[in-house]
């Protein structure tokens, strides 16, 4: 890539002359007087010969003869005069023979395009100084003298390139350079302290439209799109991409202008019989050009081309995207068929035993924060062995599947039913008290036992021994999960022992945490809706399937409802870390707490009543006053006051 201090420091970069210097030091003064600018030309007399030469010109076309720059300066005029010095030193710069003579020529003959279609369209919309359009348009390509003169070797790649690859001159040479000719264009300007509003314009006639629309100064934006203008028909006539420029001069025409195509077509005539006279006064050839009926021609051809190409990309993208996608969806049917499998087992469908320890491990984890229970189910077919010597093995799959989906359709939608290996499988219990998780264990039992298990047309009658274990997780037990499973397998075996088709429970619920959650689950604000009739138990369920438990902890739920202040708490973890007690039994043993206050706190981490109420209502399971009224007299009658031990152990 190009360095572009190399071109700042380099000494072949184009220079004033001092006359044209001083007309632009001229050119910002108000008091400056014709007779400063006539005194100043002639200290030229290259320059003072071009002005003379320029007045007499067809390009002006003035009746009489012009014989002196005394005469010249007056006609022309002041911007005039100060435009054309700087045009003929910018066409002296670019006078050059050699392998980029070519190179040279094609810059000249486009900046001549540019400006004359810059004055064009000034003359032709009545907006700005003619003068002033024909300047920005022939210093637009400033740059590219710059880089002719600076880094010829290697800007000549990008302007070979250009002519095969089919992308824009700034495309182009950004690729090849890191740079581009509007940003050493704007540079050189700035060094010249030639004025914001042209540097401006300059840095502009490549822009999108829509950054030029964002310019606020009115004056400063139309200028700006004129030299976008100016830019886009010297690419309609001067490069090979006539089809692509004519499309952006419609766009930019019209935006600006409000230019209608039988509109473009007009002054594209007009700057195409202006570059006759411009071609006279900078003694440049412009015959190889085509006409503008042949332009037009060209570049519809091209555009056709390039549309069909456009479509034909368009099409293809379109397939490849239509490919991406159904192999998108492929990929995540086969990732979603490899979570089946590594969930599920693969015969009976439902979960596999590494899907149920992970969960039972998340699960107890949840419940020794909370305090709450957590309660498993095992389930084994009897006689199972005789079922496959009997009926052979593929009946014995088929009394497994169908034995699994009776399970399934039988539990809670939050319980969780697993293959736990052979003919057993293992149901964990969602929020589970001792007597929900027997009443859901003999529901598992009378199912299997009615179920209509056929071979051929014969019912081959099946049971199931079931053995269950509930227990809540203490603080610092590591083992639960195993005790639990094991719990569980010594009752299922005992069920076996004593008959088969039967359930043997066995809770490690001491009294003291049986009793409190006695008082916990009484205390929700859901037992307390089928207490009082509000709801029956299968609507307060629904609605509790949209509610979600609060993860917050004791501590942080106490001091949120108002029942222990902050360094209450803090107090209080100091001294569970050197016990093995709950935090709500520390804080009542220590009169932080009252034993209500701490029941309350439990029951808020299992249900929020406010949750709750508005999940009813949003049900239409009761009218949202209906619901507010069950609310507040719940809050009346069961929720005791906060703060009322402020004081106690504080």
């Amino acid at each position: 890539m190009l360095d572009p201090r190399h071109i700042w420091a380099s000494s072949q970069l184009p220079t004033l002359p001092v006359v044209a210097v001083r007309l632009l030091e001229l050119a910002k003064s108000r008091d400056t007087e014709l007779r400063d600018v006539i005194e100043q030309v002639k200290c030229d007399p290259a320059i003072s010969a071009k002005l003379v030469k320029a007045a007499n010109s067809t390009f002006f076309g003035f009746r009489s003869e012009v014989r002196s720059i005394d005469r010249a300066v007056p006609l022309l005029g002041t911007t005039v005069t100060t435009s054309l010095a700087l045009s003929f030193s910018l066409n002296d710069e670019s006078m050059s023979a050699g392998p980029m003579s070519s190179h040279y020529n094609q810059y000249w003959q486009q900046s001549v395009v540019h400006a004359s279609a810059a004055e064009t369209l000034c003359r032709q919309t009545g907006q700005g100084l003619a003068s002033e359009y024909f300047l920005v348009g022939l210093l637009l390509d400033l740059g590219r003298l710059a880089m002719l003169k600076v880094v010829p070797r290697e800007y000549r790649v990008p302007l070979e390139a250009l002519e095969t690859n089919g992308r824009t001159f700034v495309e182009t040479e950004r690729e090849y350079l890191g740079i581009d000719h509007v940003e050493v264009g704007v540079q050189l300007m700035t060094n010249w302290k030639l004025p914001p509003s042209l540097i401006g314009a300059v840095g502009r006639h490549h822009a999108p439209v829509s950054e030029i629309a964002a310019i606020v100064a009115e004056n400063d934006r139309t200028l700006a799109a004129a030299a976008a203008v100016s830019a886009a028909v010297g690419e309609y006539f001067c490069t090979t991409q006539k089809g692509r420029a004519l499309e952006r001069l419609k766009v930019l025409s019209h935006e600006f202008f409000r230019f209608s195509e039988a509109d473009l077509t007009t002054y594209l005539g007009a700057v195409g019989e202006r570059l006759v006279a411009a071609a006279d006064l900078f003694s440049v050839d412009l015959s190889h050009l085509p006409s503008p009926s042949e332009l037009l021609v060209e570049a519809n051809e091209q555009l056709v081309s390039l549309t069909l190409r456009e479509h034909v990309a368009n099409t293809q993208a379109t397939v490849r995207q239509q490919i991406m996608e159904r192999e998108r969806q492929e990929l995540e049917e086969l990732n979603q068929e490899l979570r089946q499998q590594a969930m599920h087992d693969g015969l009976t469908k439902v979960y596999n035993r590494k899907f149920f320890d992970e969960t039972l491990e998340r699960e107890v984890v949840r419940s020794r924060r909370t305090a709450e229970p957590v309660g498993v189910i095992l389930v084994d077919v009897d006689r199972f062995k005789s079922i496959n010597d009997t009926y052979g093995h593929q009946f014995g799959d088929t009394v497994l599947q169908q034995i699994a989906r009776a399970l399934s359709a039988t539990i809670r939608g939050a319980d969780i039913l697993a293959r736990y290996g052979g003919e057993e499988f293992v149901v964990l219990a969602s929020q589970p008290t001792e007597k929900g998780l027997e009443k859901l264990a003999e529901r598992l039992r009378d199912r299997i036992e009615q179920e209509q298990i056929l071979f051929s047309t014969t019912r081959v009658p099946v049971t199931v021994s079931l053995g269950a274990s509930i227990v809540i997780p203490a603080r610092h037990e590591s083992d639960t999960s195993v005790k639990l499973i094991a719990t569980a397998d010594e009752c299922l075996y005992q069920s076996k022992s004593s008959g088969r088709n039967r359930l043997t429970l066995r809770s490690l619920i001491c009294e003291d945490e049986r009793q409190l959650l006695t008082s916990v689950n009484q205390h929700r604000f859901s037992r307390w809706l089928v207490a009082h009739q509000y709801l029956d138990v299968p609507k307060v369920s629904r609605a509790l399937v949209q509610c979600q438990a609060d993860t917050a902890r004791f501590g942080e739920l106490a001091i949120r409802h108002g029942f222990m202040n902050e360094s209450q708490v803090a107090r209080v973890l100091d001294m569970q870390s050197n016990s093995q007690l709950r935090f709500g039994t520390l804080a009542v043993q220590n009169g932080v707490l009252s034993d209500e206050q701490m029941v309350h706190v439990l029951s808020l981490q299992q249900e929020n009543p406010q949750q709750l109420a508005a999940s009813i209502a949003r049900l239409g399971l009761l009218s949202p006053s209906a619901t507010m009224i069950a609310l507040e007299d719940y809050q009346k009658t069961m929720v005791p006051l906060p703060g009322s031990l402020a004081g106690v152990g504080g």
